[in-house]
């Protein structure tokens, strides 16, 4: 399922080009809705000291670790290759693939939807110009990357059948704002397909802030109204869930 061969290392040598800049946000977000939403306290050593339904939120990976997105023990060790055969999707779908960094999912992605087209998502620059340049070498042409806010993914309203969120929930810095704009980007019964490690099991070797329990990510979705459809753990260390929009 991979796009070419050798990403890992030119995403290395891209990176080696790009400057170690902060990432500037735009997202302005009212301050009396943000502190009736969130609780803030000390950060532990993988937070921001911002809590959400009573989850901690944890720090962002940046774009200088976007080889490690594209390891080749990956697929080895998360069986990557499953989450993209058991997506639910169609020929013509739009799929958003959102925290798409490298492009890892959003090209595979491509190929299942000939007809339809992947959205990839992300705050950084610096992923999208990656996710560009793979193009560029051949990779799938149906792939338009996104620069999303910390509070909006930009997507366009009522056009996605499915959104895909790989380990990335998590690190949302305005999970409900998020979710509340996923929720308007979807069609009627479009639905959110959310990856994350397994938070109740203590084998799975992630810091904890980098997990979340099945429990816990169904809140959060009801939270932003969105129904809970099924959740398998055909994956090593993941759960898949599948929510959808009434």
């Amino acid at each position: 399922m991979r796009v070419f061969n050798g990403t890992a290392v030119i995403i290395a040598t891209l990176l080696s080009l790009v400057a170690c800049t902060a990432v500037e946000s735009d997202t302005i977000v009212d301050a009396a809705a943000d502190s009736a939403t969130y609780r803030y306290g000390k950060a532990s050593r993988d937070g921001i000291g911002k809590y959400y339904l009573g989850r901690e939120i944890s720090h962002v990976m940046g774009h200088m670790g976007a080889a490690w997105l594209e390891r080749p023990e990956r697929e080895r060790e998360e069986r990557t290759d499953l989450i993209i055969e058991n997506l639910p999707l169609d020929e013509d779908d739009v799929v958003a693939d959102i925290g798409a960094g490298t492009g890892y999912f959003s090209f595979p992605i491509a190929e299942r939807v000939p007809r339809g087209k992947v959205l990839a998502v992300d705050i950084q620059q610096e992923m999208l110009d990656i996710i560009e340049f793979r193009k560029g070498a051949g990779a799938a042409a149906n792939v338009e990357g996104v620069l999303g806010a910390e509070d909006d993914p930009r997507l366009p309203e009522a056009g996605v059948d499915l959104i895909l969120i790989v380990d990335a929930y998590h690190e949302f810095s305005y999970p409900f704002e998020m979710g509340k704009a996923m929720v308007k980007s979807l069609k009627p019964g479009g639905r959110v397909v959310l990856i994350e490690y397994r938070g109740e099991d203590r084998s799975v070797p992630i810091k904890p802030l980098h997990k979340m329990t099945q429990e816990q990510a169904r809140t959060e979705m009801a939270a932003v109204g969105l129904e809970w459809v099924r959740t398998e753990d055909f994956l090593p260390q993941q759960h898949f869930m599948v929510f959808r929009r009434p």
